[in-house]
């Protein structure tokens, strides 16, 4: 065993339960054996999948927390307000990450609804002579004649939602356009266990049940780009991108029932890792943080495992435990964790009847903000319309900083793309005038005016299939910037992310040196 540490700044993050008070109890959680997560989380309000008669529903509720206006009593009442409109078990919920207050559901009924949330909704719980009013969707789309079983919504473009369906594809919709999907990915023959978009939304990676990882153009539609054999076994299957980076992390069993973590390469579309974890029976949900840290959360255990991720290995960091096994759990979007007390990150866990949050924290002495540990998170703000990412456009992700609240745009690298895959799919191409509108306003609360006719975006064409591999997506040229302003502001705005991204390497080297110095003080101690 190495004597030498590795050394991290995350090696002492450590998770702690909230107290009594900031959890919810008198959950009812759906008793459907569907494989997701059953919980999700905006920025002030969570979804948790209801066990609820006369078709399905889920449960809104706003955020735990002292300084929320509308905090719930620890304990909800017996009935409450539900969002109903699926006629058949919710299967799935999604918050949007440009509006905290637009979440997506679907249900075996094959339908996709949208659901806007009114803050005043929640005055008055519990009181005297309280009747409960349900929401009511503001959109619904017929995504199958057949079940829906996740939905997602796209990272960088507003109103753009995608869902995994009953016929083996999965569906993406400009919202101001529900009538017909945009784009279909095809190619599964099996059900659909997991998808997940990439940093900047142009590539969809996919788990199925026939055992196979799959890799899409989101915008080309088609078969899949890259297919491989992906975890041995036939259980539930999960898949995460790694951030910005090309690397792939995916959870699964092998063909002896132990559940695995893996690495894969999205350019090579190669296994990188593939590491057995334990022999528990439980579907391992994976989640993602921008701190290069993977959480990985069993079912049915109480455990959360989290790793950091660093040329190409997990490195274990810690684990959390706890007595109370978990049927589902999610994580809050960074922008809204609480960085005076140097929290990383904060899952919330359904146990039972309750949902409980647990904080992950690196202690630190100062009370000044920790630029170290907090990377700039993602924004609220979308980098894209519906309509420019349907046309072909691409841009990174806004991000905003957790110190000063200002909002950049970040750079995603240019390996990040599988070969095959056309370079406009990472790549920023300067806005035009004569660029489609489709979906830029906020969107609206009636149904009817999310369904007007809008101008159908030009898609990009599928990848060509031969036996040396798939060939490049053929798209349309940019249009040219409509001013210099434009482009010199671009040109700044990726100055300024390269300059972050030179510091951020500075502080790791500095970390690594301190090390070096710690190790080879040690070494001095033994030989002497």
């Amino acid at each position: 065993m190495s004597r030498f540490v590795r050394a991290s700044k995350y090696r002492h993050v450590y998770g702690t339960a909230a107290k009594k008070e900031l959890c919810i109890d008198n959950i009812k959680l759906t008793n459907s054996a569907w494989d997701t997560n059953l919980i999700a989380v905006s920025g002030s309000y969570i979804s948790v999948n209801w066990n609820a008669s006369g078709g399905g529903a889920f449960a809104i509720l706003p955020l735990p927390s002292p300084f929320q206006a509308h905090t719930l009593p620890s304990k909800l009442p017996d009935i409450i307000p539900l969002a109903r409109g699926h006629t058949a078990p919710v299967l799935d919920t999604d918050w949007s990450p440009h509006d905290d207050a637009l979440v997506a559901s679907s249900g075996d009924d094959g339908q996709i609804l949208l659901w806007k949330v009114d803050a005043g909704a929640f005055e008055g719980w519990g009181a005297d002579k309280w009747v409960p009013r349900d929401f009511d969707p503001v959109m619904r789309i017929a995504a199958s004649s057949r079940k829906a079983g996740q939905v997602l919504f796209h990272p960088t473009a507003k109103h753009v939602v995608a869902g995994a369906t009953g016929d083996h594809a999965v569906k993406l919709w400009d919202i101001a356009v529900p009538e017909e999907p945009q784009s279909v990915l095809v190619g599964h023959t099996d059900a659909i266990q997991c998808f997940a978009f990439d940093f900047s939304g142009n590539l969809v990676a996919t788990t199925c049940r026939d055992r196979k990882l799959r890799l899409f153009d989101a915008r080309a539609g088609s078969d899949a780009v890259h297919v491989t054999d992906g975890h041995g076994g036939i259980k539930g299957a999960r898949v995460v991108w790694m951030g910005n980076q090309d690397r792939l992390a995916t959870t699964g069993f092998s063909k002896m029932s132990d559940r695995q973590v893996g690495l894969w390469d999205t350019g090579s579309f190669k296994n990188v890792k593939m590491a057995n974890v334990d022999q528990s029976s439980g579907v391992l949900m994976p989640f993602y943080s921008d701190n290069n840290i993977l959480f990985v959360a069993g079912k049915g255990d109480g455990n959360i495992r989290y790793y950091e991720f660093e040329h190409d290995a997990l490195h274990p960091l810690s684990e959390y435990q706890s007595n109370a096994p978990q049927r589902g759990i999610c994580f809050l979007p960074r922008r809204a964790l609480n960085v005076s007390e140097c929290e990383i990150a904060r899952a919330y866990k359904v146990a039972g009847s309750t949902i409980e949050p647990i904080a992950f924290v690196v202690p630190r002495k100062s009370d000044s903000f920790q630029s170290d540990i907090y990377p700039p998170a993602l924004s609220a703000e979308p980098a894209l319309t519906a309509g420019e990412f349907f046309s072909g456009m691409s841009a990174p992700p806004k991000l905003v900083s957790l110190e000063s609240g200002a909002i950049s745009s970040s750079q995603t690298p240019s390996s990040i793309h599988a070969p095959g895959l056309a370079k406009s799919t990472s790549t920023f191409s300067v806005q035009s005038p004569a660029m489609t509108k489709t979906s830029s306003a906020p969107l609206p609360e009636p149904v009817k005016k999310m369904s007007e006719p809008a101008s159908t975006p030009a898609r990009t064409t599928a990848p060509a299939r031969s036996e040396s591999g798939p060939a490049p997506v053929k798209t349309e040229p940019s249009p040219p910037p409509a001013s210099g302003g434009s482009a010199l502001q671009g040109q700044n705005e990726q100055l300024t992310a390269e300059l972050r991204d030179a510091r951020a390497q500075i502080r790791n080297l500095e970390l690594q040196v301190e090390g070096l110095k710690a190790n080879a003080l040690k070494a001095k101690a033994l030989l002497n």
